[in-house]
């Protein structure tokens, strides 16, 4: 069994990924005290600088194959 990841799998998960951490910083931004504006600075923010940073992070991970096992085809 062989595989090919897209680079658009990757972004796919980069965004869903960043919105539901984005959300997780703004709520505890408010749980904080910060005030409705600044909460939605901070989690705006972060929401495109950690984009960038995972989006990497993930290609690397892909590229080496850490943890990867690859079964081999049966040709029977």
């Amino acid at each position: 069994m062989s595989y090919e990841i897209s680079k658009k799998r990757h972004i796919a998960k980069t965004i869903t990924w960043r919105i539901i951490a984005s959300a997780t910083t703004f709520i505890l931004a408010k749980l904080f005290g910060l005030p409705l504006d600044k909460a939605l600075y901070v989690a705006g923010t972060e929401f495109f600088i950690k984009m960038i940073f995972y989006y990497y992070h993930e290609r690397v991970w892909y590229k080496y194959n850490f943890g990867v096992n690859h079964k081999r085809e049966n040709n029977d």
